[in-house]
């Protein structure tokens, strides 16, 4: 299989303007391949082909942007305690690959400026996700945002996404240019009109929430749209049904991105 480094994008028939990111995204970097939210994961995810991947951003104590999925530091590293409460340089002694296979171990937590530079390097796009501790919401909006105005290179800017209406809001003052994405675990309320208030390009529904009604809505409205965590083929499949944009994965070994839409691996 041959993928070429370009991010290539792919247009629809229904008049939006072409979508500039491939419809495959490596989620947290190769999904469950690699510990999640590594360079060792974001190696591994575009050894396979993947040309864009998901990832989830937070601050250190001293405002440092760097992944980690979690509030917590145990599950997927030897650290304790709120990540919050750990400055940079602690942070960055941590195991943070042992957890997930002996030959992950010394795999350390990386940084936004680390990711990004693996990016520019690969020809690479990027999902990040606004992953803020509780509280800390405001901090981390403006700081990930401020950076990746700051340092990312070229086209396609990064899609900011987050489940968090005050980060979407905070990263729209600060760095109004980059595009944003509502994340949804379910279509409910007034979900439509937020997005739309706040500027978003696409929403990004879990992937069994998304149904004829919801897509019929979306695209109306002019949104793109996007779907978490697709797995199966069977979802795959009735996802792109439906028209979606973007199928965030973590089957990297299964899912073709450079194929027919749902093609597989063999």
């Amino acid at each position: 299989m041959h993928v070429s480094g370009r991010v290539i994008a792919h247009s629809r028939a229904d008049g939006l303007p072409s979508w500039p990111y491939p419809r495959w995204i490596a989620h947290r970097g190769a999904g469950r391949l690699a510990p999640e939210n590594t360079l060792a994961a974001f190696a591994l995810g575009h050894a396979h082909g993947y040309r864009m991947f998901e990832c989830d951003v937070r601050l250190s104590a001293d405002g440092v942007p760097f992944l980690l999925h979690d509030d917590r530091l145990e599950r997927t590293t030897d650290g304790r305690g709120e990540a919050l409460g750990h400055d940079w340089a602690a942070l960055a002694r941590l195991d943070a690959g042992a957890w997930h296979a002996p030959r992950h171990a010394g795999e350390r937590l990386a940084t936004l400026e680390a990711v990004v530079a693996f990016c520019h390097a690969h020809g690479c796009a990027l999902n990040v996700e606004l992953k803020p501790a509780p509280g800390d919401e405001l901090r981390t909006a403006r700081v990930v945002g401020a950076q990746l105005a700051l340092i990312w290179r070229g086209t396609p800017a990064p899609l900011l996404s987050s489940f968090s209406v005050i980060a979407l809001e905070a990263a729209a003052v600060t760095a109004p240019a980059l595009p944003r994405g509502l994340l949804l675990e379910r279509f409910c309320g007034d979900w439509l009109a937020t997005a739309q208030r706040l500027g978003c390009v696409a929403v990004i529904g879990e992937q069994s929430a998304w149904n004829a009604q919801w897509a019929t809505q979306a695209r109306a409205a002019g949104l793109r749209m996007l779907a978490y965590t697709v797995n199966t083929d069977e979802d795959a499949e009735r996802l792109l049904g439906l028209g979606l944009d973007g199928l965030i994965t973590d089957r990297v070994d299964h899912f073709s991105p450079d194929g027919a839409p749902g093609q597989c691996l063999q």
